[in-house]
């Protein structure tokens, strides 16, 4: 098997420190956080607004890497279930998914939210929401 490297371009800096604070998905009343960009890669965020749908894509750093059956949502009652089939943060590869809305944009980077995540993961990409995208070579600029 061929080895493969993610390069961290930011950190999530979030007031949710454990795991246990952290709310199971971001409708649960998960907090804003910033998302604090590595210098290197600030550029890549020119253009963007408040109100700008992401997808910030993040490696979860204190996930376990050798679970491949949980119950959902943390809840004993529910059947042992496959990680692909949940959002477990436990997994091969624990990447976290965080569709977000931006709230402010400052020149290190960006307040971001609502978004169910701890404090530290690295950030290893970032992505426009479904249609952001499209409009994004239509901005005027000032």
């Amino acid at each position: 098997m061929k080895g493969y490297t993610l390069v961290s371009i930011g950190i999530i800096r979030s007031e949710l420190k454990t795991r246990a604070q952290a709310p199971r998905f971001s409708t649960e009343g998960a907090p804003d956080a910033f998302l604090e960009l590595k210098p290197a890669y600030r550029r890549g965020m020119s253009r963007t607004r408040v109100g700008d749908g992401l997808i910030v894509i993040t490696w979860l750093h204190r996930a376990r890497r050798d679970v491949l059956r949980v119950h959902p949502q943390g809840d004993a009652a529910k059947p042992l279930t496959g990680v692909f089939l949940t959002r477990s943060p436990d997994r091969p590869n624990p990447l976290g998914l965080h569709r977000v809305t931006v709230r402010e944009v400052r020149w290190d980077g960006l307040v971001i939210g609502p978004i169910a995540a701890i404090d530290g993961p690295p950030v290893v990409d970032i992505k426009p929401g479904v249609g952001e995208a499209a409009g994004a070579g239509d901005r005027k600029t000032t």
